[in-house]
């Protein structure tokens, strides 16, 4: 290796680029931002100002703090439903005035002045809804004209009835407990919003209605045609948010025993900006409860502690008008953006030098060199099939295969024409084993492990492992399982090839060459799924050895074999037994002679091992040219070979003409033929083999001979 190509293993191997887009795909990103902004907003005021954090001093703010929040969370919820409301200001001052005239001036109980403070919030909540879902009427401007109406009406009924409300000796100890009081250290406002937004927050996430709200708030049309009822989501949107914003007006009323001219000032502005702040998007259907709180706190925060510095009103207005542009630009940019980002940075290629191989042309005199034999094999669902990615019989000699449209087939022995849908699990099936009791055991690409009964039940065993928590890429879900085999004691052994991409996006793991593949085991006393090997280069075919005492994995991109010892002085360990191939190996199966058959479902060619050892060139490749014109491993040619226990090559087989199975991605024995099955196949192949043991079947070296 020259200098420079160690510096290039250095710094593509040993620099974690892949977690950049690991990172930005991550639902937690949204909500970093604004816990970010939030942490900083609190270290910086707590620094400045003197007893920023003393009791006395949070008590007070959170009482605040209790009372936005709640009209935060309406304002949330009816930008989640793709709406504005700029009237919550009106709604918050009219509903506290109507519960001081309730109680002050009519001398009524507490509770009939929250019941007014109610009405006057859904009244206009529900005129709001009506004007926007119903008339389908410009929220903005809409809630902007109704904002304007309640802001005069409160500024023409405060006129009226201040005096009487000071006159007033009107007093209740609940209205005291609820404006005053504290619980475990919180105020009953803090309270009150912290139950709000939990219920809504669930509410959105875990209801039917909540899932309208987003659903309409992402794309109305789409939520039309999927039949939600579109303006009543609307509609209870505002309806929402007026409710929300009465209970503030109520909680402030409590707490000041009064309504005056500043009441609900600026409150639109403050609660649009703490919602946007906190990573609401306005273009709708984007964004949680939890966001807009912290928002929340980061408007109140910051405007209490510009007015503790001494800045006046109007410094606070032009650092919520800044604050709120930032949060828009960014908002846009980065919902308009984020695709095109992620496209740049996630696909991030690893050094690799492959070692030298030996040729499997023809008359190269190698253990591997490939001939025609395949290419007289005969056909099976020729047509009928799509990509029998694996194949296997049973102990009646009936033939199973999974296509490409999520169905596993069943060919009728003993001349495979008659043919039907055995079960329907969806997904990919890909790899394929038979258990002691019969059950049919799938790798399902994207999906997981499942099985299928002789009586046709599906079952999903498993969809997911332990989660490696020192890790940033999410390797808790099967992403791509391939293939799998059962041990004497019933356990199943999986490979899943890769962390990082779906079973579709296989190209852009082998250009990337990352070793994110792994061997999974799963138990079915007790369903849990374990991890006992990771970091290889795509994973792909497992094989239980002839004594059930070890097995065979393959390692595709770096074209390598390796056994993994269960039982004995070795166990838990794995070692390469086959390196350096010529050929991409996939699935592994018994043979009849104690060998094993590997398949090889492509070719290594001398272009794409030397672009292994550029990564630059690979990331400018996926970023600058149309994916069809890509360098890929070459899988239109591969073959079929024999190995040993270890791992010495026995024969290898092809169809030279490409015109059967250039591509083989799984090959059974069964009663002296082999059964070829390839992903990119509309067949599959039953070549006679010359000298093998015509009474041999693979149920029965694992289980037996049939009862």
């Amino acid at each position: 290796m020259s200098f420079r190509e160690r510096l290039q293993s250095w710094r593509y191997n040993l620099v974690p680029d892949h977690l950049v887009g690991e990172i930005l795909t991550k639902r937690w990103t949204d909500n970093a931002i604004p816990f970010l902004a939030l942490v900083v907003t609190l270290a910086t005021f707590g620094s400045i100002i003197p007893g920023f954090f003393k009791l006395t001093s949070l008590q007070e703010s959170t009482r605040q703090l209790g009372e936005f929040s709640m009209v935060v969370t309406g304002m949330t919820v009816v930008m989640l439903g793709g709406g504005i409301d700029l009237s919550v200001g009106s709604i918050f001052a009219l509903s506290c005035f109507s519960a001081v005239y309730v109680f002050f001036i009519l001398e009524q109980s507490i509770w009939l002045a929250l019941a007014a403070s109610l009405a006057a919030g859904l009244v206009f909540g529900a005129i709001n809804g009506y004007l926007v879902g119903y008339l389908r009427l410009r929220a903005f401007l809409t809630t902007l004209v109704t904002f304007i109406f309640g802001r005069a009406l409160f500024d023409i009924l405060v006129t009226t009835y201040a005096a009487d409300v000071q006159l007033s000796t009107a007093t209740s100890d609940v209205l005291d407990f609820i404006g005053d009081s504290t619980f475990w250290g919180l105020s009953v406002s803090v309270w009150l919003a912290i139950i709000l937004a939990i219920v809504t927050h669930i509410a959105l996430t875990r209801s039917r209605p909540g899932w309208h709200v987003l659903a309409v708030g992402g794309s109305r049309r789409s939520a039309h045609n999927a039949g939600i009822r579109v303006r009543r989501t609307v509609f209870m949107t505002y309806v929402f948010s007026g409710f929300c914003a009465s209970i503030g007006g109520f909680l402030i009323a409590c707490r000041l025993s009064g309504a005056g001219p500043g009441t609900g000032l600026n409150l639109e502005i403050m609660a649009l900006t703490a919602a946007v702040v906190g990573g609401v998007s306005l273009g709708g259907g984007r964004g949680s409860v939890i966001k807009g709180l912290m928002g929340a706190i980061i408007v109140l925060t910051m405007t209490n502690g510009l007015i503790r510095m001494g800045y006046g009103t109007g410094t606070n207005q032009m650092v919520l008008g800044i604050m709120l542009a930032m949060a828009v630009t960014i908002d846009i940019r980065w919902l308009k953006n984020r695709h095109k980002v992620l496209n740049e940075v996630y696909v991030a290629p690893v050094y690799l030098k492959m070692g030298a191989t030996q040729s499997a042309a023809p008359g190269s005199g190698t253990p591997y060199e490939l001939d025609n034999r395949l290419s007289a094999a005969d056909h099976i669902g020729l047509g009928e099939l799509e990509g029998p990615e694996d194949v296997i019989l049973d102990r009646d000699d009936h033939l199973y295969c999974g296509t490409r449209h999520g169905e596993i087939v069943r060919f009728f022995a003993p001349d495979y024409v008659k043919s039907e849908v055995f079960a329907h699990i969806g997904g990919f099936p890909l790899g394929l084993a038979f258990d002691k009791s019969g059950n049919l055991i799938s790798c399902v690409g994207a999906m997981g492990l499942y099985s299928v009964s002789p009586d046709r039940e599906v079952k999903r065993l498993s969809a997911e492992t332990s989660r490696s928590w020192t890790s940033i890429v999410d390797d808790a879900r099967l992403r791509d399982p391939n293939d799998c085999d059962v041990a004497p004691d019933g356990r199943i052994y999986f490979t899943d090839s890769t962390k990082r991409y779906d079973a579709h996006d296989w190209a852009l793991d082998s250009i990337e060459n990352r070793a994110t593949g792994r061997l999974l085991v799963y138990d079915p006393k007790d369903g849990s799924t374990k991890t006992l090997l990771d970091s290889y280069r795509y994973t792909n075919g497992v094989c239980m050895a002839h004594d059930g005492k070890s097995l065979f994995f393959a390692e595709s991109w770096a074209c390598r074999v390796h056994r993994y010892w269960l039982e004995g002085p070795k166990a838990g360990t794995a070692e390469c037994v086959i390196r350096d191939m010529p050929g991409y190996p996939d699935n592994i199966n018994r043979a009849s002679d104690g060998n094993y058959w590997m398949a090889w479902l492509g070719m290594r060619t001398p272009s794409f091992d030397l672009s292994l050892r550029h990564p630059d060139m690979r990331k400018r490749m996926t970023r600058r040219l149309p994916q069809d014109e890509w360098l890929f491993p070459n899988i239109n040619t591969g073959g079929v070979v024999k190995f040993n226990e270890k791992g010495g090559i026995v024969e290898a087989m092809g169809d030279l003409t490409g015109g059967a199975h250039p591509m083989v991605t799984s090959m059974r024995e069964h009663k002296g033929f082999l059964f070829v099955g390839g992903i990119l196949n509309n067949r599959i192949g039953r070549y006679k083999i010359s000298g093998a043991d015509p009474n041999w079947t693979s149920p029965a070296s694992y289980w037996g001979a049939k009862p």
